[in-house]
């Protein structure tokens, strides 16, 4: 007659009884620093487009960017930039940061905000004067 050896009991589950709750915590965790990544490079692509590199390589200059505030901006936002019809402009350079205010100027995001196309020498010489306005 043949003996048969008892195979050793292994536990459904080889990992320890908390290992379920470490794992879901790392797949979060995972997940969680995959959607950050992807917002951060969504936010990060528009970097690529050439008219905002070469606007935000360029110095501007606040006196001819007044005028052109003067000319293009000021009926809706008021001459101080303080609001009008436009909401006010001052601290916008840093509550919406310089990307967001190419990004506002060209495409008219907010109507009835009309889009406009400046140089990027224009543009850089917008934002220095915007930068300049002091928060609201």
């Amino acid at each position: 007659m043949e003996t048969v050896q008892p195979k050793p009991l292994t536990p459904a589950n080889p990992y320890p009884a908390d290992s379920s709750w470490w794992r879901m915590l790392l797949r979060w965790v995972g997940l969680a620093l995959l959607v950050y990544g992807l917002w951060w490079g969504w936010n990060l692509l528009p970097l690529r487009d050439p008219y905002i590199k070469e606007v935000l390589s360029i110095v501007g200059d606040a006196n001819r960017g007044r005028d052109i505030f003067l000319q293009n901006c000021a009926s809706c936002h008021g001459l101080q930039g303080a609001g009008h019809v436009g909401p006010s402009l001052h601290g916008v350079v840093k509550r919406r940061s310089p990307l967001g205010v190419i990004r506002q100027v060209t495409g008219g995001e907010t109507p009835p905000m009309p889009q406009f196309q400046p140089s990027p020498q224009a543009m850089a010489d917008l934002l220095r004067y915007l930068d300049q306005l002091p928060p609201s």
